[in-house]
């Protein structure tokens, strides 16, 4: 699973049958460490808004979310986050 941030989200014309109907939002990752962190588009199963922090599944497992395995979607939203804490000191020593 990945931690990311709602940043917008995408309308776009039926080109693939398994998308009709489908939310899809975009998604900035969050903590990667990296200057531009990755931005990617993901289906949302939840409801998500822009602002919240998700957690984002990613190949068969972002398939199985909508309970087929023909659906042409590569991540999927499937958990707002309401909080989230980290051990910061934990974290930088990889534990």
């Amino acid at each position: 699973m990945i931690i990311c941030e709602v940043i917008g989200h995408v309308w776009a014309t039926k080109k693939e049958e398994t998308l009709n109907g489908m939310k899809l939002m975009v998604v900035r990752q969050l903590e990667t460490g990296q200057k531009q962190p990755p931005v990617f588009v993901a289906a949302d199963v939840v409801g998500a808004g822009i602002g919240e922090r998700v957690l984002v599944v990613s190949g068969s497992t972002a398939r199985r979310a909508f309970g087929k395995d023909d659906v042409a979607v590569d991540c999927a939203i499937v958990g707002i986050i309401d909080s989230l804490e980290v051990d910061r000191e934990k974290l930088q020593k990889g534990l």
